[in-house]
């Protein structure tokens, strides 16, 4: 599975992500390489629902935004992408203070479509909090 964009790198997700709404959220990716992509998201007020626990939008914000950056490393030159479908287990709570981390591989790198799965992380841990599994169509 080799990469067709090979300059898909963390620095590159920075200066997109800027100004974004995954930017706004304050996701930032770690680690892009042809296998996995790694990112993070410190949690803050912005991403909680009013019982004060992470919104369901927040955790697939974070999970879908990995997956994209997986994507566009095996995306075609000219080529565009959107997921169309997605998927998402929450398994534990998190709360403000917490640290999110993801590791995302994709399961089919396809002409047409891409299918990927996230795994999400409360901190550093091995307990698994959410599993998300997206499909992107190549446009």
């Amino acid at each position: 599975m080799a990469p067709t964009n090979p300059h898909i790198t963390p620095e590159l997700s920075a200066e997109r992500l800027a100004g974004t709404f995954p930017g706004d959220l304050g996701i930032k990716i770690t680690e892009i390489t042809d296998e996995h992509v790694r990112g993070r998201m410190s949690v803050d007020r912005r991403h909680l629902h009013p019982m004060g626990y992470v919104h369901g939008g927040a955790w697939v914000a974070f999970a879908d935004t990995i997956a994209a950056w997986g994507t566009l490393r095996h995306l075609p030159d000219g080529k565009g992408f959107t997921t169309v479908e997605l998927k998402m287990n929450v398994l534990a709570s998190a709360s403000a203070g917490d640290e999110l981390s993801a590791i995302g591989e994709p399961l089919h790198v396809g002409s047409r479509t891409h299918v990927w799965e996230v795994r999400v992380f409360r901190g550093e841990g091995d307990r698994l909090s959410a599993n998300f599994i997206c499909t992107q169509i190549v446009l």
